[in-house]
Formats: structure tokens, C-alpha cells, sequence
């Protein structure tokens, strides 16, 4: 039995070590907003937070999770960044399908908590890998730079 501390409560799960963080969240424990992509840390779907850090949950073992704070989409709202992104998000219409959307307000919240004024190349590098089948980037982007409170393009 494995305990993880997920959205600030720990859980017990009895998997293997090596089973893919993802699969605990979403098929064990029914926390389900973090979204199967690739398999292989190509789209960043899966990405959650742990211990603060963007993390690919599809290719992260349970074992590499524990004694960390992993955090999940269901719970960035918890977070004053998240929730401001999560807000910027609506505000601008961000999501069409929103298949990609857990993962992409992950990254975006662990960037701004990094840098809370991002430069168009620190957006660039921080979304890198985040793939979106709707192409809705221009609108990421202007949603990042709300909550920085960027009015206009920056310089890298």
C-alpha cells in the first residue's frame, strides 16, 4: 500500500511502483480532469503539479510521487494563481473542445508562480509540449498575460 498526498489529502493506493501516477489519479481514484493524451509526455495532457513543478503524470511512476504534494486540476483553484488563470481562462474563451485544457492551465499556473511577469520566450518554453487540437495558443497566451497583468507583448 502506497500513501500519496494528492490535493492536500493523503490516498491509499495498492499499485504496483512503477504504474503511471495518471493511472492511480484517474482510474483508482476517480480523479478523472487529468486527461490521457500521448502516453509518452509528448502533449501534456496529463500534467499535474508535484511538489510545484510541472509534472507529466503519464510517464511519472507512483513511486517517483511519494512523500511529494501532488496537486490536480480538481484542486488549482485552491491555488491564488490557479484560480486567476482558471478565471483568465473563462474570461477569454480559451477552451473549444477542452480535452487539453487540465494540462495547459497546469503549466500555465507553474509558470506564473515562477515568474509572475513572463516574457513571450519564458510562455514559449513553459507551454512548450503542450499541444492543443483546437489551436486556441493565441488565446493561452493573452490568457497568461492577463494574470501577469501584460497588456502588451513583451521582449525575451
Amino acid at each position: 500500500m502506497t500513501t500519496l498526498n494528492i490535493n492536500g489529502k493523503p490516498h491509499q493506493v495498492d499499485l504496483p511502483a512503477d504504474t503511471p501516477l495518471l493511472w492511480a489519479l484517474r482510474d483508482h481514484l476517480g480523479l478523472t480532469g487529468t486527461k490521457f493524451g500521448c502516453g509518452m509526455a509528448l502533449c501534456g495532457a496529463c500534467t499535474v503539479h508535484l511538489d510545484g513543478e510541472p509534472t507529466r503524470a503519464c510517464v511519472t511512476p507512483i513511486s517517483a510521487a511519494i512523500d511529494k504534494k501532488i496537486v490536480t486540476i480538481e484542486a488549482i483553484d485552491q491555488d491564488a494563481t490557479g484560480k486567476k488563470v482558471q478565471e483568465a481562462w473563462l474570461a477569454l474563451g480559451v477552451p473549444q473542445c477542452g480535452y487539453c485544457q487540465p494540462g495547459q492551465v497546469m503549466a500555465a499556473t507553474a509558470l506564473l508562480k515562477q515568474k509572475p511577469q513572463p516574457t513571450d520566450a519564458d510562455i514559449d518554453a513553459a507551454m512548450s509540449g503542450n499541444i492543443c487540437r483546437c489551436g486556441t495558443y493565441p488565446r493561452i497566451r493573452a490568457a497568461i498575460k492577463q494574470v501577469a497583468g501584460l497588456k502588451k507583448e513583451t521582449k525575451s
